[in-house]
């Protein structure tokens, strides 16, 4: 992106997720001067590596040289995929906008001080349905179009539907709203039409109707996906916003009369070394903290003592949203009284089509436990030949057969010469990756994680799946009785499921609001306890699980602030300064 030499702007976000992307252009609409700092590189359709050796590269380690697109994190009870990138998480999710379930909006009080060991969030569903409202429609959010050819076929879909049939649950299946493209406007849905030329956003490059190969979360090379830089970020650019790629936030500083310092380290990807890489200040008259949870919350503890009067709260709350990954190997079904594999397909199609629903406690109809979402799971094409593998015994078979035919042909002259058939039938039918499909669970688990620095400054985090053992074992239980609704001859857990471990890719917590100081670190509005004009916008504020894919919520929550701070900046702000010329109000942190 272009670098402006601007030092001084309004308002600074710090990452470009759903919160900061939302806040981006909803500030810079209003005729704020915003200015966004993105650790990550922008991604335009087609730069999505697809070889090994591109994968190979495209992790988040600048110490290691590496500035890609996936983040991996690892905890005592958890491991966590996030994203580094121009657009932050959309450019890996797997695009599903659901809303927070109207009576989920509670999280747990274990200590027992308010009645039914919940209290409510700070905000309600409706609160929150008008911003609901505005992002799915910049979104361009619709449901996966099942019932029209060619997506009517698509087996996975198919069979999440007869799944939920089969387990009396066919009014809990639903199709969710993806922010994917699968027609031009006014157009009936058809893959690989052309729907932007590279006018309409900030890559300049042309996007295509979805192409239904399941990559979604490798990153779309087609631009299918309405990821944020193609909407929000891209109209941001088009207000006046100056959004900086490979700009790593570091410190943040207060001055005395309002304001805030903030220094972040110019990313240059051809530097040996970090500490040789250029180091830039910026000043604002508020700040945006949207770097997803890991981001936010690590930027709070680490320059705590510039900020002295940050609540206690700072590193609570932290739950996965309740991931959970399994496996169903090697489908059947009955045909013509035969038991034949039943293809599921995994690549055809978006990566998550349709969900089921399994209530909760709270919903008052009679449901019991924890409530969640299953939902089917996509395997790229380029990685099905990974699944197949997994069926290594038949692999090993069809190639000793093979090779033995060639030592008879060598051995046995006027041996057949054709070898098509031969080598069709060492690669095999491919059986193994086209009945196999994973599941992808998430709900409303124990939010009774803590995250704080170590004595070397790394983030740490201490929580476990103890507290939702209950709520795991259920969800696991629904996905088995799926898999056998499908005649799986496997269900398999992922397997650090072994050493009670999950894998999330929906962190959340560390920066939770709150009706006051002792609850929260941020208000209602997202504005920090006890620093004006300092806000988190993104999944680090969440008081507990959403339940549902959390997307959707943290952008209408950063839409929800976006509001109030536009309302703010329209009055006359006595604080405000065009330049801060005042002193830190606290030591500088060093780095």
């Amino acid at each position: 992106m272009t670098l402006s030499t601007d030092t001084h702007f309004d308002v600074v976000i710090v990452g470009s997720g759903f919160g900061g992307s939302v806040m981006a252009y909803r500030l810079a609409e209003a005729g704020l001067r915003v200015c966004v700092l993105e650790r990550g590189k922008a991604y335009p359709p087609g730069s999505f590596p697809r070889t090994p050796a591109g994968f190979a590269k495209n992790f988040w380690d600048p110490s290691e040289g590496l500035y890609g697109l996936y983040d991996v994190w690892s905890f005592r009870g958890v491991e966590s995929l996030v994203s580094s990138g121009l657009g932050g998480g959309s450019l890996i999710y797997a695009n599903v906008l659901l809303r927070k379930d109207e009576k989920w909006f509670v999280d747990d009080d274990p200590q027992g001080h308010y009645p039914g060991g919940y209290r409510k969030w700070p905000v309600d569903r409706a609160a929150l349905d008008e911003h609901y409202d505005r992002v799915e429609r910049m979104m361009n959010a619709m449901p996966y179009p099942f019932g029209e050819a060619p997506y009517r076929d698509t087996p996975k879909t198919r069979a999440m539907f007869e799944a939920a049939k089969a387990m009396g649950r066919a009014n809990d299946w639903l199709l969710p709203r993806l922010a994917i493209t699968f027609a031009r406007d006014g157009a009936p849905p058809s893959p690989g039409e052309l729907v932007d030329d590279g006018s309409h956003n900030l890559h300049g490059k042309a996007r295509v109707t979805c192409q239904l190969c399941g990559e979604c979360d490798a990153g779309c090379n087609y631009g299918s996906k309405n990821t944020l830089d193609h909407n929000y970020l891209s109209r941001a650019v088009e207000q006046g916003a100056d959004v900086r790629t490979l700009a790593e936030v570091k410190r943040i500083t207060p001055y005395a009369r309002g304001g805030y310092e903030i220094q972040y380290v110019r990313h240059d990807t051809s530097a040996p070394r970090v500490e040789d890489q250029p180091r830039l200040t910026l000043t604002a008259d508020r700040v945006v903290l949207a770097a997803g949870t890991y981001g936010s919350t690590y930027l709070l503890l680490r320059n705590r003592h510039a900020l002295p009067a940050l609540s206690p709260a700072l590193g609570t709350r932290f739950c996965g949203n309740g991931d959970l990954l399994t496996f169903a190997f090697d489908c059947h079904e009955e045909r013509d009284g035969k038991r034949v594999p039943r293809a599921m397909e995994p690549s055809y199609g978006p990566v998550i089509t349709s969900a089921l629903r399994v209530g909760d406690t709270l919903d008052g109809d009679g449901a019991a436990g924890r409530g969640f979402y299953v939902e089917d799971a996509g395997v790229p094409a380029f990685m099905a030949v990974m699944l197949q593998m997994t069926a290594m015994g038949d692999s090993a078979r069809r190639g000793l057969r093979f090779a033995w035919h060639q030592l008879q042909r060598v051995f046995h002259a006027g041996a057949d010469t054709e070898l098509g058939g031969e080598l069709a039938g060492m690669l095999g039918p491919g059986t193994r990756s086209s009945t196999t499909i994973p599941l992808l669970g998430m709900g409303r688990d124990v939010p009774d994680g803590r995250m704080w620095l170590d004595e070397k400054g790394w983030l740490e985090n201490d929580w476990s799946t103890d507290a939702s053992w209950r709520y795991f074992t259920r969800v696991r239980e629904v996905m088995k009785q799926m898999a056998d609704s499908w005649g799986a001859e496997h269900f398999q857990d992922d397997p650090l499921w072994y050493l009670r471990r999950v894998i999330t890719v929906h962190p959340l917590g560390g920066c939770p609001m709150g009706v006051s100081k002792d609850e929260g670190v941020v208000d209602p509005y997202g504005e920090v306890y006890g620093h004006d004009g300092l806000y988190v916008a993104d999944g680090s504020i969440m008081p507990g699980p959403v339940g549902a894919n959390p997307s959707l919520t943290i952008a209408a929550l950063a839409d929800r602030f976006a509001d109030r701070i536009v309302d703010r900046a329209r009055r006359p702000r006595a604080e405000s300064v065009s330049a801060p010329a005042a002193e830190p109000t606290a030591a500088r942190t060093t780095t």
